[in-house]
């Protein structure tokens, strides 16, 4: 059934229908709406079976985290910004331990200087840490991808970011459709961790790594995520079949001439060819974009829109195939490495290796700036003529960047 529903809300009643056993609580926006309607829900029993624990800080909220799944819970807990920041030495200890926690991230920019609005800098700083992150364009996306989320981090014993664009998506109310419990129940069975801590028969984990084991601990690790890739594929398609209609992909490929409005995956959508621009993004800013790409076409500019759903582990293959034979790529990246360039665009590079195709980093939307259909048409008609630079910042304020000194 259709609902109308604020992003968070939405997503607390996802989180609801997959039944954790422990959530762990710490506010900080623009995620607070998400673990409010939760406490809510168990304080009213619609949750039942759930421990709902209130946390000092967002470091105590993973380190909870981490004691529940070790446990044997299925456990959720959300976080934002420097919030994540605060939980990171714990963020790496919950993938070093392989414990399937599921955690939102609601996107927002990291300071100094304070800032509370949307970019994706706060999760795409830690893209090493052993945690797959997955992105949502939309609220009916992250409705999907925490049920989904679930089902991968307990296959795979790992534990997955859902990554949704804060204040955009966390606070827009959206028509969306949440699956049953029945259908949810169907698809995602209880909890059967591959390793737990039980009193009755004890056991260590997390244990100190020498110098003569430690590499293979980390080889081990990559090819953990190196494999996920084909589990969380599959589990996607699972997911849409078993529901009936399109749901999130980690790789999604669009165009004007594409059947359905949300596109397809890579082998269900032709790649960009001769003569047409792929544009490269995750999060909200690929609705944006989809919006736009009518009016360029109208202007002589073809874009083949390439969306992640998926960032770690990156799907190279799907983006070097969904690239095809594009004249140029852009990718909107909204996070930036001072010194270096764009977050995204470093590992899309790498996936177009040997392509011989010219790429350029679009720094935009950072901070919560908007990132309107003109600005976006600027840069593309500058993409096509051969006149955008290897790395630009969209609607720079060169007045105030000359008087900063």
């Amino acid at each position: 059934m259709l609902e109308l529903l604020e992003g968070s809300q939405a997503v607390a009643r996802a989180v609801g229908l997959a039944r954790p056993g422990v959530v762990c609580a710490y506010p900080i926006s623009p995620q607070t709406h998400i673990v409010e309607a939760l406490s809510g829900m168990v304080r009213t029993g619609k949750l039942a079976n759930c421990d709902y624990i209130n946390v000092e800080s967002e470091f105590a909220a993973m380190s909870v985290s981490i004691g529940a799944s070790a446990a044997g819970a299925r456990v959720y807990t959300a976080t934002a910004s420097q919030g994540l920041l605060y939980m990171a030495e714990a963020v790496y200890n919950a993938s070093g331990l392989k414990l399937p926690i599921v955690m939102t991230v609601a996107n927002r920019a990291l300071g100094a200087p304070i800032n509370i609005w949307n970019d994706q800098s706060d999760s795409l700083s830690q893209r090493d840490s052993g945690w797959l992150q997955l992105f949502a364009v939309d609220n009916q996306e992250a409705i999907d991808l925490h049920v989904i989320a679930y089902k991968v981090a307990e296959e795979l014993s790992l534990p997955v970011m859902v990554c949704m664009d804060g204040f955009v998506l966390t606070h827009a109310s959206d028509v969306v459709e949440l699956p049953t419990q029945e259908q949810v129940d169907a698809f995602l069975p209880p909890i059967t961790p591959l390793e737990k801590l039980d009193i009755a028969e004890p056991r260590s984990m997390g244990m100190m790594a020498g110098p003569d084991v430690f590499t293979e601990t980390k080889y081990l690790a990559h090819m953990a995520l190196v494999g996920a890739s084909k589990v969380i594929k599959r589990v996607a398609d699972q997911y849409a079949a078993h529901l009936g209609r399109d749901a999130w992909q980690p790789v999604r490929v669009w165009g004007p001439d594409s059947p359905s409005e949300r596109g397809g995956p890579v082998s269900a959508e032709r790649p960009a060819q001769q003569g047409e621009i792929a544009v490269i993004g995750m999060g909200s800013v690929m609705g944006t974009m989809q919006a736009a790409v009518p009016r360029l076409k109208e202007q002589g500019i073809k874009i083949r829109l390439v969306t992640l759903g998926s960032y770690r582990p990156f799907p190279a293959r799907s983006v070097r195939e969904a690239i095809g034979t594009a004249d140029r790529v852009v990718v909107l990246d909204r996070a930036l490495m001072p010194g270096v360039g764009g977050v995204l665009s470093a590992d899309v590079r790498r996936s177009m290796a040997r392509l011989g195709i010219p790429m350029h980093s679009v720094i935009a939307g950072l901070g919560g700036r908007s990132i309107t259909e003109r600005s976006l048409g600027k840069v593309l008609t500058q993409a096509k003529a051969g006149e955008l630079g290897e790395l630009e910042f969209m609607d720079l304020k060169r007045d105030l960047v000359e008087g900063a000194g």
